[in-house]
């Protein structure tokens, strides 16, 4: 069943103009414009603390490490010393995680800022940086 509005008064079916098509299309991108950026930064904002957690994590893990071997892995050990079964015959990680840009942790021990450092460059993969490019540290 057609609608009257569908049909023109000789009996064809009324399609939409290029013109139309044009102006939705416009009018969709505006809007994507304006929203899409606030998504990114969002985005951007969980990568952030996604990278956060992840450091607490592995810190967690380094102070039981300390806690059954008297010591934390020296920094030529690094994040692997956890993953392996060391003298107390336990492992504190599965595997090694990766930063949310996928970039490895810098671990260092002694660290600069305490007994230990775990650091991301942040989504630059550089030292430095200012915003979502800055650099994460455990302190």
């Amino acid at each position: 069943m057609k609608l009257a509005a569908d049909v023109q008064q000789n009996g064809q079916e009324r399609g939409f103009t290029l013109l139309e098509i044009m102006v939705v299309l416009v009018i969709i991108g505006v809007l994507a414009a304006l929203v899409a950026p606030r998504f990114i930064e969002r985005a951007d904002e969980a990568k952030v603390q996604a990278t956060k957690t992840q450091i607490t994590s592995i810190a967690q893990a380094l102070k039981l490490y300390r806690l059954h071997n008297s010591r934390y892995p020296t920094s030529s050990e690094g994040l692997q010393a956890l993953t392996a079964a060391g003298k107390a015959g336990r492992r504190y990680l599965d595997s090694v995680p990766k930063d949310a840009w996928g970039n490895d942790f810098i671990y260092l021990s002694p660290g600069v800022h305490g007994d230990f450092d775990i650091l991301s460059y942040g989504g630059d993969g550089r030292s430095g940086g200012s915003g979502f490019d800055a650099d994460i540290g455990n302190w």
